[in-house]
């Protein structure tokens, strides 16, 4: 093991790797350009929209999302803060996307939970929160918006606790909201954070209200506030401060207990408080659990390097050509040049081209450490939940794919151009964006498309036009339903009823059906069968 005061160990212990969740327009990729504007790594936050004259957002990097205004892939970027190094992982918040929010999570230690003041807990914030509820990963929620007209701080605490059943513990308290915000009270500092709006001259000097018990009893703050809103501070504090005990670190830790803080990240306000909440109670790497071999747990500290492919991004650099494999650190120190064995090849590597990125910018990096994200320049060897060691042989637990909703082929009307566009579809179905079936009958020659949601079929076209070239056209097919018969935990293609077997990309056999009522029939047909709505990424 490696000793946690050596130079290694102190560099293990000093990463935090997050993601951020949030329903689609609660401002994820605003808070984002924020936090790496406070962390020094940008100077000028883009606006997220990129309008003409305006910079597009840092994290949104590819040219559609900067069009829609909206993250389609998950971003990577690092950077430093009080002597930590972060590792900020931006994920798509629409459901479209999902299956790649759901990869970047397993690569995240802890996460944070935004949500828009005035719109409360919705749907896609749900069912992120229960991927993270599944690892039992550490959430911080960040109540953004607060300079708008939202709801009662009080009755979205309580929304967010009945509806996702996990206790929040508020450390910074609004003082008005909208058009009468005053700024922020941070519970345990005991100070009051006044805000100045964009077109605000207000003083914005740091108020001490430790002499007092209630804040709204401050000279200060009863000179400056109105009496209504004195009041309702004063309420909502004794209750806050009645009820709550002290912070309970472990239940966060386990995901039980949530810091909750509120700001406007579109103004900067609140978001230095955040990231020194996040640098004080944030935790470090943890260990990982595998599924093979004499390991169990692989902790940060283990003296091997090991790692797994969580993501893959092509035509990051369109000059190139390239393909990048994002690697999530496990364990140890990745050195550039290094020799690690490939499980799933079962061979040894060299991992001579490695980055570290802001969205699409990157940067050579020699070493790396556990708990940090590495883009590792790939030719083909790698493909998500891959895993790589410098030592025992390891696999980590798996990474699954989820079923396609919509189906169809492509078309191209330039008959020579039929291998560019298989080349296309192979390398964006190696991304994890679209799932390809083969007909075997027909071969890989004329693949079916399978998406989660509609707008991945806009991307596809998007992107086959804007990084291959191809005008493409989709050939709808009638199919709702992908499922993976299996057999005792085996993958079985000879079924019952007459039913057609396709194969995914790893040759998995796989049931392609028009509703839900064919799914009910094949499994009646065949009663020891499990149609399953995943499979897990081959290592």
């Amino acid at each position: 093991m490696i000793d946690p005061q050596s130079p290694i160990g102190r560099e293990i212990l000093r990463r935090r790797t997050f993601a951020i969740i949030s329903h689609p327009d609660a401002g994820k990729t605003t808070l984002t350009e924020k936090l790496l504007y406070n962390g020094g790594v940008i100077h000028e936050a883009g606006e997220v929209k990129g309008k003409a004259g305006t910079k597009a957002a840092t994290s949104d990097w590819m040219a559609l999302e900067q069009q829609r205004g909206i993250s389609i892939t998950s971003s990577v970027m690092q950077f430093d803060y009080k002597n930590l190094r972060v590792n900020l992982l931006d994920t798509p918040g629409h459901k479209d996307f999902g299956e790649d929010t759901y990869r970047t999570l397993v690569a995240a230690d802890s996460a944070c939970m935004l949500i828009d003041v005035a719109k409360g807990v919705e749907d896609r914030t749900k069912k992120l929160y229960e991927v993270c509820r599944l690892r039992n990963i550490p959430i911080f929620t960040f109540i953004n918006k607060c300079d708008r007209e939202g709801k009662v701080p009080l009755e979205l605490i309580d929304e967010i606790e009945s509806t996702l059943k996990m206790n929040c513990w508020p450390v910074t308290w609004p003082v008005g909201l909208g058009g009468l915000f005053f700024g922020l009270y941070h519970r345990t500092r005991k100070m009051v954070y006044p805000y100045a709006g964009p077109h605000d001259d207000q003083d914005t000097t740091p108020i001490s209200v430790a002499e007092v018990k209630n804040p709204a009893d401050h000279p200060e703050l009863q000179k400056r506030l109105r009496p209504e809103v004195l009041d309702m501070l004063r309420e909502e504090i004794e209750l806050v401060d009645g009820t709550l005990g002290e912070f309970d670190h472990q239940a966060f830790l386990d995901g039980r207990l949530s810091p909750a803080t509120f700001g406007s990240a579109k103004n900067d306000f609140g978001v230095d408080l955040f990231l020194d909440l996040f640098t004080e109670w944030a935790p470090p790497p943890a260990p990982r659990k595998t599924r093979s071999g004499d390991l169990g747990e692989v902790p940060p500290l283990h003296d091997d390097f090991t790692g797994f492919v969580f993501k893959m991004q092509a035509n990051m650099d369109r000059k190139h050509r390239d393909r990048v494999a994002f690697v999530r650190i496990c364990s140890g120190k990745f050195e550039r040049g290094m020799k690690v064995h490939h499980m799933r090849l079962d061979r040894e590597i060299r991992l001579a081209f490695s980055n570290q990125f802001v969205a699409q910018e990157r940067e050579t990096v020699d070493d790396a450490y556990a708990g940090d994200i590495l883009g590792l320049n790939d030719t083909g060897n790698f493909q998500i939940g891959d895993c790589i060691t410098s030592g025992k042989k390891v696999l980590f637990e798996d990474i699954p794919k989820f079923s396609p909703e919509l189906f169809a082929r492509l078309a191209v009307s330039d008959a020579m151009k039929r291998q560019k566009l298989q080349k296309g579809l192979k390398q964006l179905s190696e991304e994890g964006a679209i799932q390809l079936f083969i007909e075997p009958a027909i071969g890989h020659q004329d693949p079916i498309v399978g998406v989660v949601g509609e707008l991945q079929f806009e991307v596809l076209i998007y992107r086959l036009q804007d990084e291959y070239n191809l005008d493409a056209r989709l050939v709808r097919l009638p199919y709702r339903v992908a499922r993976w018969p299996k057999k005792d935990g085996v993958p079985i293609d000879q079924l019952n009823g007459g039913l057609s077997i396709y194969r995914d990309l790893n040759e998995n056999p796989v049931v392609l059906l028009e509703q839900e009522w064919d799914l009910n029939w094949a499994k009646k047909e065949n009663p020891d069968i499990e149609f399953a709505t995943s499979i897990a990424s081959q290592r």
